[in-house]
């Protein structure tokens, strides 16, 4: 079987890294993919953009490919699940319509209040006066929401006033994500800790993946603007079996009912941003994909085959999975360029990844990376995830910083302390 992945960063790396495992599996083709994806055995990076709708419906023909594999958020918002579900092809992922989800965070809290989804309060607004006089009247600590898409960098906690005015202005004045600042959602400052779930549905099953929590702020002590994500930690001992329980009942399980009752059946994989509160769990967000970085340290712990439940998830036959997790902690640490979330220089030269790569529980999954000439070089904000596995968080913890220490690129910047609520924990 031949599977196609689309889209090109750290998540897709790993994506194709766990897929190549499979004995289903001849040939892994990424569009556009990235120098990792490339040196894997079975992958073969194809030089064509994630929206490229033709060109990958015509790759998928000449190559007889039995399953596509959708990794970004924006080729799902725009309809590529619909374009090629029409040609008859198998894709995992959702209808644009379903992508709604993630695509407007006003669609999603009006979503989330039709059917009792616990979530933060909000309020949303398109004109910058009105949304200016709401801040004002309710104070802050208030959460300020671009309601399109962001790339995970538009959302602000805003601690003051002042900070809120600030995104306010950012988002809606000065446009700085364009289009998705059109409208904006205001909500509730939740207090808790936050927890990813991912979950595999088929329109009418959900089947909880490893929970995992990501580190957003691009500085120690959770300090700076919000990123696309600087590393994660699986599992998240936030998340005990009881509140899993509670949220497969109260929050997967409605939606996908609910997306199913509005005529939208939801299938692919539903990520929930949770803030878990003294109440209960809080839905902050929802994505309509796996994770970044979080897919990175799950899918290491998945000891089962990710085909056979990707291809039963696209086909409706969910109920016929079951998914086997190691109890081994996963660690991944994003390396990025100086600068990001701002800007940031391309082209730095990076070493040490093969000697990162010696031991056996790490590996290194490319994220903004390209080829010039003989060397890899960056090319992007986040560069590269650094992921290790070990018999405990601490060890895992250990052994990716000790891979982080042997690369090298100019302005290389990290996070020193991932994982580090669930350490505090067990101190």
């Amino acid at each position: 079987m031949k599977i196609l992945v689309v889209g090109s960063g750290g998540r897709e790396h790993a994506l194709c890294w766990k897929i190549a495992q499979s004995p289903l599996v001849s040939r892994v083709y990424c569009a556009p993919g990235n120098p990792g994806v490339a040196s894997l055995a079975k992958g073969e990076s194809v030089p064509l953009g994630a929206e490229d709708f033709e060109g990958i419906a015509a790759l998928i023909e000449e190559k007889d490919i039995g399953l596509t594999v959708v990794g970004p958020e924006n080729p799902l918002a725009a309809g590529i699940v619909d374009y090629l579900s029409a040609r008859g092809e198998v894709v995992f992922g959702p209808s644009a319509a379903a992508a709604r989800l993630e695509a407007s965070k006003a669609f999603a809290k009006d979503f989330m209040s039709r059917h009792g989804i616990p979530t933060a309060n909000a309020a949303v607004f398109e004109d910058p006066e009105t949304a200016r006089r709401y801040v004002r009247a309710h104070g802050a600590p208030v959460v300020i929401k671009a309601d399109g898409l962001a790339a995970g960098k538009g959302v602000t906690v805003a601690k003051t006033l002042e900070d809120a005015l600030s995104a306010l202005d950012l988002i809606m004045e000065r446009r700085v994500f364009g289009d998705a600042g059109t409208r904006v959602v205001i909500e509730e400052y939740l207090e808790g800790e936050e927890a990813s779930i991912l979950a595999l549905c088929d329109g009418e099953q959900v089947l909880m993946l490893p929970t995992s929590q990501d580190h957003k702020p691009v500085f120690d002590g959770d300090q700076g603007p919000n990123t696309g994500g600087m590393g994660a930690y699986s599992p998240a001992p936030v998340i005990t079996p009881a509140l899993e329980t509670e949220i497969r009942e109260k929050i997967l399980e409605p939606t996908v009912r609910g997306m199913a009752s509005e005529g939208t059946p939801y299938r692919g994989v539903l990520y929930a941003g949770l803030m878990i509160t003294k109440s209960g769990p809080r839905v902050v967000e929802f994505n309509v994909r796996f994770g970044d970085p979080e897919t990175q340290a799950v899918l290491p712990r998945l000891e089962s085959d990710i085909v056979s439940a990707l291809t039963a998830c696209a086909e409706g036959r969910l109920d016929t999975v079951k998914l086997t997790t190691s109890s081994r902690p996963c660690v991944t640490v994003a390396l990025v360029s100086g600068g990001y979330p701002g800007s940031y220089e391309k082209g730095k030269v990076i070493t040490g990844i093969d000697a990162a790569q010696q031991d056996p529980d790490v590996t290194v999954f490319h994220a903004g990376t390209a080829k010039a000439g003989d060397q890899l070089v960056t090319a992007g904000g986040r560069v590269l995830n650094v992921t290790a596995l070990a018999d405990t968080l601490e060890e895992a913890v250990k052994r990716a910083y000790h891979a982080v220490s042997l690369i090298h690129f100019d302005g290389m910047h990290y996070r020193k302390d991932i994982a580090h609520r669930a350490l505090n924990r067990t101190q």
